[in-house]
């Protein structure tokens, strides 16, 4: 049984080198559709700058800037495009460690990975100006003209948190269908959920400020009641 365990783990290297090689792949692939597109995904992604400060301009201030913009939106719009595939690699890296039983949630488990990725990330996109209005409106009297590496930089890390932290409901879900937590200890858990999603919200935040942590918490929250009385009508032994 020893000689066999290192042959075991060198094979889930393997397996796992080969699942990060797919992802690669989708995402480099799904980056170069981004890219034929970045003309207008710059205009979609530079719309709430616009809406929140209409007057102001964003500039470049070096030489290699622009070239660097232009790579984030083809990683962004990688993932984005990609990550149907991106989370199935995941999903099929733990698939040989379930039942038969279990795999058979591939597809719904996958598919609202996938829904709720891109709906983080919408929803990103409808509180981003918000936040931008909070962000730049402090001192009204200063002209706002940004960088533009800057605030790609914040917007992409805006988006991406939202749509990570969406993606925790179907987690929870697995670990109730797993038997590992119950109803019973989300109904208790309620005020270290609220503790745990705070803190977490304002690690993944790009500014830290008080209104993106609060506009992030709110659905975050009420995804885990969601989660809650889904588990509770579901999962019945």
């Amino acid at each position: 049984m020893t000689a066999d365990r290192p042959q075991s783990i060198l094979s889930h290297l393997e397996e796992l080198r080969w699942r990060l090689v797919k992802i690669a792949i989708a995402v480099v692939a799904a980056g170069a559709v981004a890219l034929i597109f970045a003309e207008q995904i710059t205009e979609i992604l530079e719309g709430p700058f616009d809406r929140a400060v209409p007057d102001s301009n964003l500039q470049t201030l070096a030489v290699g800037e622009q070239w660097g913009v232009l790579m984030r939106i083809g990683l962004f719009g990688g993932i984005i495009v990609g990550s149907p595939v991106v989370l199935y690699q995941i999903w099929a890296f733990v698939t040989p460690a379930l039942t038969s039983k279990e795999r058979k949630w591939a597809i719904p488990i996958v598919s609202a990975l996938v829904v709720l990725f891109v709906g983080g990330v919408g929803f990103g996109y409808w509180a981003l100006p918000r936040g931008l209005e909070f962000l730049l409106d402090i001192f009204p009297g200063v002209e706002t003209d940004l960088q533009i590496g800057q605030y790609y930089s914040f917007t992409l890390r805006f988006l991406l948190a939202f749509g990570l932290a969406f993606l925790y409901p179907v987690f929870l879900y697995a670990a109730a269908a797993a038997g590992v937590i119950s109803s019973d200890q989300l109904a208790r858990g309620r005020r270290w959920a609220i503790v745990i999603i705070v803190i977490g919200a304002a690690m993944i935040t790009p500014s830290g400020d008080a209104f993106t942590l609060l506009i992030l918490s709110g659905p975050l929250y009420l995804m885990y009641e969601a989660t809650y009385w889904l588990v509770r009508l579901t999962l019945r032994k």
